[in-house]
């Protein structure tokens, strides 16, 4: 093993893995130096990789204290491991920083303490104990240990083991719709989805006893880049996109004349109506309308007092430094657009400006004081009325309401890597190796985060992105969940099948989970489709979380769809993802249409044989809803030509109902009978990807023959637990 080799295990990549097809993939020398690094060790000699590797085989010694303790909340006694340097003191002091504000401390004679190990290491010995802690509330505090002239403080995190789970909040087994909200169409909306398409698909689900809504990630995007549209890769995990905010529902809206007349002017009602009637959605013609009337809402509430004034003033105090960083960021996009447009982020800024703390920024931030309050503004109106959706969900009797998606990552120039740069790794690039669907590898451009320099931080970054979305959800998808143990890091310059895996801290990270879980009575659904290690299902199962299954990947090794029994009760069953066909398209071979024009086969005959397979998948498909007695035979639909119909729509959803899954979600795209699937991994303006709106409007939903029949279906089909 040669120095970066053993560098690189050190840190925690793997020199190697088994990919989808049962292969044994090796990383590259190449792949393992760029990610190095990008992490920021020195790689220019042989003595300075030496160095790293010596100083990390020593840290657990050197440092008195982890970087983070997560204490495990059920077990019967808590101790941390400590390490002493030349113990010749022999009394030990503790003081533990509590969430509460109080302070609980003791002292204790080294003498009694577990002696685990010692070293000696450049002249000096060092002892590790351990030490016992008290038994405390689940909660994150702060434990302070000195001995002698050496102290040192680490998070202290005490945490369950399990989640909030889906009896917690429901006896009954449930379903739902998944949304994509940027595509629903109203007749009060400015050309795409927002929250107040959302309250009425909510109430409209309520009344079909639907239990969940589930949504694509509401992150913030781009504000003064709209065009930047996938919600996949946000700006930050912790605001939402304002985008959404239905302007009619902005608290001084009905007060404020001058924002009336402006929407009802007729250059306005002109935009508005451009942007409804194109086929597909219009980002920067949505946003040219709705901040306009934005801004001139701010004005009028910055200089008129009302009710919300202080609710207002207490929102930005709760969110503090977070929102203003944010605030700030977004001011400084559209301050240096205005110079350059091509200046997508903060990697394109003078580099004064390319770190929050800077003199530059603050003077900044002095000079553009409203500018910058009016992005908290939004960010507030955002929040107002996502929660007050929420809430209706709740108060409509939905068990779980909103089912919120948290994207596996940031984009690279954006705010949160802006703000923490120490915690992320810029260059680098989360992603997927080669499988079935995507056979190239898959490099998704979100900047990945440095999993020591999380522990470092307490986890931080991840609690407030868990904690930021589950203050709005009954449910929280996590994408990509596998990405919590191993990650797939694409190494700058490098296609996405030379991608290396680097070992993330899964158990801390899912008591970390359960933790913000069962705060916010969120149940969380893992992920966990692709390269899956093995044993990671039961490792999610033991933590509460579910799985996610998905009809088109539950089949056996000789092509057989799995009978629902065989789900686990443990997961959320779907028929399809954002990332897939849908049913329609499936059926009638839409995908593999596309993915042919797209060149994403490496060889024809790859192409060739999805295609055969495709007529051999439709008659297995038939013969499992018909073996389960969903679907009636006489009424099947014709496979060659492949047609879809109503029969086989509601026949693939009577089909999941039957599994023990404690949650079924059923896309509105299948829902509606669409056939062009909402994105295709791997391409960008090729495939109209997250521009697509739903052919029916929010007034006509309920009423629409396919979806009578499917509430229909469910209401009758779940039995209960």
């Amino acid at each position: 093993m040669n120095l970066i080799e053993k560098l690189a295990e050190l840190v925690g990549f793997h020199a190697t893995y088994t990919n989808s097809f049962g292969e044994q993939v090796y990383a590259k020398d190449e792949a393992r130096q760029s990610l190095l690094s990008a992490m920021g060790y020195d790689l220019s000699s042989d003595e300075k990789i030496s160095a790293s590797i010596t100083e990390l085989e020593q840290k657990t010694w050197r440092e008195m204290l982890p970087p983070t303790h997560i204490a495990k909340l059920e077990a019967d006694q808590q101790q941390v491991t400590i390490s002493i340097a030349n113990a010749a003191a022999t009394e030990l002091n503790w003081s533990i920083a509590l969430e509460s504000g109080e302070t609980l401390s003791d002292s204790i004679s080294l003498d009694s303490l577990a002696l685990l190990d010692s070293v000696s290491i450049a002249g000096q010995v060092f002892t590790k104990y351990q030490l016992p802690l008290p038994t405390l509330t689940q909660g994150y505090h702060q434990l302070t240990v000195s001995f002698g002239d050496q102290q040192a403080t680490c998070p202290l995190i005490y945490a369950p083991q399990t989640c909030y789970s889906p009896q917690e909040a429901s006896k009954d087994k449930m379903w739902g719709y998944a949304a994509q909200l940027y595509s629903l169409t109203s007749a009060d909306n400015l050309g795409m989805g927002d929250f107040g398409d959302l309250a009425k698909l909510v109430e409209q689900s309520a009344q079909q006893k639907a239990s969940a809504i589930g949504l694509n990630p509401l992150h913030p995007l781009y504000q003064n880049n709209p065009a930047h549209r996938s919600p996949y890769s946000p700006t930050s995990r912790c605001f939402l996109n304002t985008l959404y905010i239905d302007v009619k529902k902005v608290p001084n809206f009905a007060t404020c004349q001058a924002a009336q007349t402006r929407l009802n002017s007729e250059e306005i009602q002109n935009k508005i109506a451009y942007a409804k009637q194109t086929e597909l959605i219009d980002y920067p013609a949505v946003a040219d309308v709705k901040f306009q009337i934005l801004e001139i809402l701010f004005q009028d509430f910055s200089h008129n007092s009302s009710n919300e004034s202080a609710e207002f003033n207490d929102f930005k105090v709760q969110q503090g430094a977070d929102l203003l960083q944010l605030a700030t960021f977004e001011a400084l996009y559209e301050h240096f657009r205005k110079t350059d447009f091509n200046a997508y982020g903060w990697p394109n800024w003078p580099t004064a400006y390319q770190a929050p703390n800077s003199e530059e920024v603050k003077a900044f931030q002095q000079q553009n004081a409203e500018r910058i309050d009016y992005f908290c503004f939004v960010q507030w109106l955002a929040h107002r009325q996502l929660k007050s959706v929420a809430n209706q969900a709740k108060e409509l009797g939905m068990p779980i309401g909103l089912y919120l998606d948290l994207a596996v990552g940031c984009d690279g120039s954006g705010v949160d890597v802006w703000s923490d740069k120490d915690v992320y790794v810029a260059g680098a690039a989360v992603g997927a190796p080669p499988d079935a669907m995507n056979t190239l590898g898959q490099d998704w451009g979100l900047t990945p985060i440095n999993p020591v320099a999380l522990q470092e931080q307490g986890y931080q970054p991840l609690v407030k992105a868990l904690r930021s979305n589950m203050q709005y959800a009954g449910a929280l998808r996590i994408d990509h969940i596998l990405g919590l143990m191993r990650q797939y890091w694409v190494a700058p310059g490098m296609k996405a099948d030379e991608g290396v895996y680097i070992t993330f801290p899964l158990e801390d990270i899912l008591r970390i989970i359960a933790l913000e879980s069962r705060r916010n009575n969120c149940v969380v659904i893992g992920e966990d489709l692709g390269t899956v290690p093995e044993g990671f299902g039961e490792i999610m199962a033991r933590a509460g979380l579910l799985s996610y299954k998905v009809l088109f990947f539950e089949r056996w090794d000789s092509g057989l769809f799995k009978r629902p029994e065989q789900y686990p009760a443990q997961s959320m069953v779907t028929v399809s993802t954002h990332d897939l066909p849908t049913l329609a398209g499936w059926w009638t071979g839409k995908d593999l249409e596309w993915r042919q024009q797209l060149k994403l086969y490496p060889t024809e005959e790859m192409g060739q044989n999805e295609r055969n397979s495709r007529v051999q998948d439709r008659e297995l498909l038939v013969a499992a809803l018909d073996d389960l007695n969903v679907i009636d035979i006489s009424k099947a639909p014709i496979q060659a030509p492949a047609t879809m119909n109503r029969e086989l729509s509601l026949g693939v959803q009577k089909y999941m109902a039957n599994a023990p899954s404690h949650i079924q979600l059923i896309p509105l795209e299948d829902a509606l009978e669409v056939v062009e699937q909402v994105n295709i991994p791997g391409t960008i303006d090729e495939h109209p990807n997250w521009l697509q709106k739903l052919p029916v409007s929010m007034e006509e939903f309920s009423q629409v023959e396919s979806v009578v029949e499917l509430a229909q279906a469910m209401q009758t089909a779940r039995p209960r637990t």
